[in-house]
């Protein structure tokens, strides 16, 4: 009962921590990064200004949240992959499996043009820059244990564990950017087939 009632107290504290992060970028994108305040991202996700700073330090580390979030995910992703499944399959696969993590992109379709004019704005936000930097490279770490793991290296001595995590991290990076700069508008899926199957053919030239 004890372990019930902890794994309930864990769930509902991740529930309010993705509600606080998605009330952040609904906002931001909505009304810009300045027009945007604590109170009014605790107000969108239905708790107080203290719960709010129980979970984040700050607007910009809720927003940035849902990077740590798709790392987390991407990562788990590749560990449930079967082991005998080639790397950069498995890395696809798992990219497909965590990438959209929260995000509101169904399945072969196109984001809104509004939402997207919202997010290029957020993501160019220079505030938010080195809240984007610090995720990017808890990211890299995130991943290069994940490949560690799978293919028996060590993710501090190793060069290939690194090298896969920086390759991954570089992609994910080109995906945001097609995402919101493609004309006309792509799907998401389609976009993380196309950047990491690239990958996984060993990055032939164009034709």
């Amino acid at each position: 009962m004890d372990t019930d009632r902890a794994g309930l107290r864990e769930r509902k504290k991740q529930e309010t921590r993705i509600a606080l992060s998605w009330a952040a970028i609904r906002l931001t994108v909505e009304h810009g990064f300045a027009n945007v305040r604590i109170e009014d991202i605790a107000a969108e996700a239905g708790v107080s200004t203290r719960t709010f700073s129980n979970y984040f330090g700050s607007k910009g580390e809720a927003i940035v949240a849902r990077h740590h979030d798709r790392a987390r995910a991407i990562a788990a992703a590749l560990r449930e992959r079967p082991a005998g499944e080639p790397i950069w399959d498995a890395i696809t696969q798992a990219a497909l499996d965590g990438y959209a993590l929260g995000e509101p992109v169904p399945g072969g379709q196109a984001a809104d043009r509004s939402w997207l004019e919202g997010l290029r704005l957020m993501v160019a936000e220079p505030a938010l820059q080195g809240e984007f930097q610090k995720a990017g490279a808890a990211a890299e770490a995130e991943f290069a244990l994940a490949v560690a793991e799978r293919t028996g290296t060590d993710p501090t001595r190793d060069v290939y564990p690194k090298l896969v995590a920086g390759v991954v991290g570089a992609a994910l990076n080109v995906v945001t950017q097609q995402l919101l700069t493609a004309e006309p508008p792509q799907p998401l899926d389609a976009i993380l087939r196309d950047v990491f199957g690239r990958l996984a053919a060993g990055l032939p030239e164009p034709r």
